[in-house]
């Protein structure tokens, strides 16, 4: 599955970047650039968005508007996006003026589960048994497959456990497809997870690629909630397959910038091994937002220098990390609350260690990301030690 090549790199001295895409993650791909000395036009539809709010240039558009996209083509040298939902004939629209990453192919692949799957398998890399359910007869197919306890999911525009539906049985799944819209999904068989992992690798346009040490995630109600790095409690020989399998991915999609690749550690080796591929996030990621604060290269410089076709050296963790996700509910005393209020950030302040981020979202609401705090300290007990603290002074549950 090997994607076309890529534009060319911007020519040296190109000050301005373009990242369609409004969010948190654009808001700090922003940040990053402007370090670096560039300037940013954002391309995002909401007014208020927190990318937008920080960069040089907000355009108010649509992310297929043609004379937005000129806009980004006449006065950019380059374009990111800041998640995978962005259309891939607005990526395919730039690259034929300006260099875009990453490559609107490999975009498309990511946005649809099938595609993914199709690429996990192309590129050898195990993914847990799965069937597509587009129509009744592949329903019917699915739910005799074997597949079942499993985890009916959409095949596009799922994210943070929207768009999925656990079924046992053969009712259940004709019932969850209802559910969904009988929109094309993917049936994926429930295996017996031990840990949940994520790798970032960062891979320019002469195929080099570094990456990130190894996260180990815990997901709560399938939004990520904590992060842990070095991950406690992985061998040395699954992260090294969990590597190998994230650039051999990213090589097969022929990518260019930053790809995350999330990993199931099972509890019990099957057929597949112990490690499985779940999905992969052609962005930088909520699960490497530590590497802001623990890491001598970020996952945005990273997204930054693969764009601008800069050096690319490995980065390297200096500290042990964990990361607190900041979900809207921790504006409201309790489930019934319509109020909100801010936490007691000076609580968790006054912990050694401890980096709070806040994306400049307008209004907190429930399930929704409204930041992150980062511990850091010279061991991971340590560092895990104050990030409990912080979580008990939150009203956080202990990990």
């Amino acid at each position: 599955m090997n994607m076309p090549s890529p534009a060319a790199a911007p020519a040296p001295g190109a000050r301005r970047v373009a990242v369609l895409g409004g969010g948190q993650l654009g808001r700090m791909f922003v940040h990053a650039a402007q370090v670096a000395g560039l300037r940013v036009t954002v391309l995002e539809p909401d007014p208020a968005s927190p990318a937008g709010a920080a960069a040089n240039h907000h355009l108010a558009a649509a992310y297929t508007d043609p004379a937005a996209l000129e806009v980004l083509a006449a006065q950019c040298a380059a374009a990111t996006t800041e998640f995978e939902n962005v259309p891939a004939d607005a990526l395919r629209h730039l690259a034929r003026h300006i260099a875009v990453s990453p490559p609107a192919d490999a975009v498309e692949v990511c946005q649809h589960r099938a595609r993914e799957k199709a690429c996990f398998l192309a590129a050898g890399v195990p993914c847990a048994p799965f069937a597509v359910v587009d129509s009744d007869a592949t329903l019917a197919g699915a739910a005799c497959a074997g597949l079942l306890p499993g985890i009916l999911k959409t095949a596009t525009l799922g994210y943070d456990g929207k768009g999925q539906v656990s079924v046992d049985s053969a009712q259940a799944l004709a019932a969850a497809w209802q559910q969904l819209g009988r929109a094309p999904c993917v049936l994926e068989k429930r295996l017996p997870l031990a840990h949940e992992i994520s790798v970032i690798v960062a891979r320019n346009r002469d195929g080099r690629s570094v990456h990130l040490p190894v996260q180990q995630n815990l997901h709560r109600d399938g939004i990520l909630a904590v992060t842990q790095v070095p991950a406690p409690d992985l061998g040395a020989d699954l992260a090294e397959q969990a590597v190998a399998s994230a650039r051999r991915l990213a090589d097969t999609l022929g990518y260019v910038g930053v790809l995350c690749v999330e990993f199931f550690v099972l509890a019990d080796a099957g057929p597949e091994g112990r490690l499985v591929a779940n999905e992969m996030a052609p962005r930088p990621h909520n699960s490497g937002h530590y590497s802001i604060d623990a890491c001598d290269l970020s996952q945005f410089d990273l997204q930054l220098r693969t764009l601008m076709d800069w050096p690319l050296p490995m980065p390297r963790l200096h500290s042990p990390a964990v990361m607190l996700n900041l979900l809207g509910d921790l504006w409201f005393d309790d489930a019934a609350a319509t109020t909100a209020r801010e936490p007691d950030w000076p609580a968790v302040l006054a912990l050694p260690g401890v980096r709070l981020h806040l994306y400049g979202k307008a209004a907190p609401r429930r399930a929704r990301k409204m930041g992150h705090l980062t511990v850091t300290a010279a061991t991971a007990a340590e560092a895990r030690a104050v990030a409990l603290q912080a979580a008990a002074r939150l009203g956080l549950p202990p990990f």
